[in-house]
């Protein structure tokens, strides 16, 4: 009878990024099984502490924080303008996104005080400044932001209990323009996230109905929502223009990028410098 990996040794190598290969060998006895691990282990931590040092010397920042960079200079040189919104929302901003007690989303909510939590979307608050926008700038409205939301996610290795979200919109373009434009915007994210291979599918959302996902990677990874509007959410904050919309995760887009199932390195982290595990 083969022999796997232990729980706690499987975990381990997950952490040190032990490729397919590894993670799937098999022993004839547990004997064998922990003296290869002992072995694999101490090459995998040698690897992490030399990547930490070219870290260091590189002087570079970390990935999530290039990423983003590259992402606002694509959006600022196409004529977008970069918005910075409040982390703390009002319920009042989500129940105008119809959440409520009786939507699967509001389970996930981080509450801060009664009538107020940490955002788990952007889209309400860029609803906010879009009215006014909508009343001071010549049409079509472009504007985009990036920033931390929070979800009490319990879904596997895909979600995080806090992301980062990049969200764009362009508001005012002719209806016949959603669909080219929608697929214009993939485009330019997705390739300025080094991704070229990609696909656009039509899902259902608990939040917009009917939306298109982008999907990547060999395990097709929604990296990203779009919708179109005119939308029944829009009554709540008049506006009445045609409108196209995506949102991205950068930490999934990197995890496409690097062809990796852990989303925890990718993002905001204590255990994780740049992808690289620091308990080694």
């Amino acid at each position: 009878m083969n022999v796997t990996w232990s729980d706690i040794q499987l975990r381990r190598l997950k952490e040190l990024e032990a490729g397919s290969h590894d993670l799937n060998m098999l022993f004839d006895n547990t004997a064998d099984r922990d003296k290869t691990f002992q072995k694999l282990e101490t090459k995998l931590i040698k690897t992490a502490r030399y990547l930490l040092d070219q870290f260091r010397k590189s002087h570079l920042r970390p990935r999530l924080c290039r990423l983003e960079s590259t992402l606002v200079e694509i959006l600022t040189s196409h004529d977008f303008v970069q918005v910075t919104t409040p982390i703390i929302m009002s319920r009042g901003l989500l129940a105008k996104m119809t959440i409520d007690e009786s939507h699967p989303l509001f389970s996930q909510i981080y509450w801060v005080e009664k009538d107020k939590c940490l955002r788990p979307m952007l889209a309400p608050h860029l609803y906010y400044i879009l009215k006014d926008l909508l009343r001071l700038w010549e049409k079509p409205v472009r504007i985009f932001e990036v920033g931390s939301c929070f979800r009490k996610e319990s879904q596997g290795s895909r979600h995080s209990s806090e992301f980062t979200m990049l969200n764009l919109v362009e508001m005012g373009l002719p209806m016949d323009q959603r669909r080219p434009h929608l697929e214009e915007f993939a485009s330019l994210i997705m390739h300025a996230a080094g991704i070229d291979h990609y696909t656009l599918e039509t899902e259902t959302s608990t939040v917009y109905g009917e939306t298109v996902d982008v999907v990547a990677g060999e395990e097709n990874v929604e990296v990203g929502s779009a919708a179109m509007g005119p939308h029944p959410l829009d009554a709540a904050w008049r506006i009445t223009d045609t409108w196209v919309g995506i949102g991205f995760g950068l930490e999934r887009l990197l995890m496409v990028k690097e062809k990796s199932q852990n989303l925890a390195k990718m993002g905001r982290s204590l255990a994780y410098l740049d992808g690289i595990r620091l308990n080694v």
